[in-house]
């Protein structure tokens, strides 16, 4: 299954704003204000790319951040970005994008052989990923913001859980995942499993919602994408009620799984530009483009081949208005 992309679309600038850029981001963009932007940098982990750490934030009007989800198992291993999500800013345009790049993608990693552009984060980090994007995409992004399974989890048990529309088939993976999330997190096995028999309009919680959103054996990795989008959507619906009632746990449960390479001022900043960014026009879309990519195999590897110069000037039209 093949999910709609290159298709813009308002949404409501408060309640679908930042969807797939988590709680910080949410919080700024629902106009917290300062000393909300202080006490979150505080809770989160400040990690210093020495490479860029002069490199702009801001380019030809663009503030560019990339949210990465990481598969992590453990605190030591270093793990594949499970999750990319470009959320670019334009003064120019005034709008914010939130632009997925599929971990599938086959390009060039520097100092290392082509592979899946996942495989960029575990070879290098951060640094290495943001690297990779601006040699094959031709885009400069400095900053980041990972996230992992904990706080996903956390963010979705903070608001009380979602309500979505779930087949029986994906019920069954959801059991199945949350087989090793248990192992992981040293609960019982068997725990938060749902009925086998159930389909149909159900409630999940914070585990339940990632095994869902992990699941990547039901359609291509375009329908999970479309999964992540789904529940960070009907989070955000529910964020500002669970902000006023349940703040203390969604800063205490989320932040601290957070790291980021924003300063405190550039983090200020976004804070300032919100009431501007209210107003900006919101558009979701992936990459690759629809049309501008195959299915190959590498090396053993089931990878997407991608015509870069039809997605990098998507990415200069689109998000730089060029």
């Amino acid at each position: 299954m093949k999910e709609k992309k290159h298709k813009k679309k308002k949404l409501h600038p408060f309640l679908k704003g930042f969807i797939g850029c988590m709680i910080i981001l949410a919080v700024l963009f629902g106009g917290a204000g300062f000393l909300v932007s202080v006490v979150l940098y505080g809770r989160m982990n400040y990690s210093e790319i020495e490479g860029l750490s002069k490199e702009p934030f801001k380019e030809d009007g663009v503030k560019n951040i990339l949210l990465i989800g990481n598969d992590s198992r453990t605190e030591d291993e270093s793990g594949r970005s499970d999750a990319m999500i470009l959320i670019s800013i334009s003064s120019r345009t005034h709008s914010v994008h939130m632009t997925s790049i599929l971990r599938d993608i086959y390009v060039d990693i520097p100092g290392h052989d082509g592979n899946r552009l996942n495989a960029a984060y575990a070879y290098g980090g951060p640094e290495l990923l943001l690297e990779t994007l601006e040699e094959n995409f031709d885009v400069e992004v400095n900053r980041y913001m990972l996230v992992n399974f904990q706080a996903f989890a956390n963010l979705i048990d903070a608001v009380g859980g979602v309500d979505l529309d779930v087949t029986n088939e994906e019920v069954q993976y959801i059991n199945g995942y949350l087989v090793e999330y248990n192992q992981l997190e040293n609960r019982p096995e068997g725990t938060d499993y749902l009925d086998t028999s159930l389909s149909g309009n159900i409630h999940l919680n914070g585990p339940q919602a990632l095994a869902y959103c992990r699941n990547r054996y039901i359609g291509s990795d375009f329908a999970r994408t479309e999964r992540q989008r789904k529940v960070l959507s009907a989070a955000m619906k529910k964020l500002p009620l669970s902000l006023a009632a349940n703040g203390g746990e969604l800063i205490d449960g989320v932040m601290s799984n957070i790291t980021t390479n924003l300063t405190r001022s550039e983090l200020n900043g976004l804070v300032l530009q919100a009431p501007a960014m209210l107003t900006y026009d919101v558009v979701q879309g992936s990459i690759p483009l629809e049309g501008t990519y195959s299915n190959a195999t590498i090396r053993g590897m089931a990878v997407l081949e991608v015509d870069f110069e039809a997605n990098n000037e998507y990415i200069r039209t689109e998000i730089y208005g060029d």
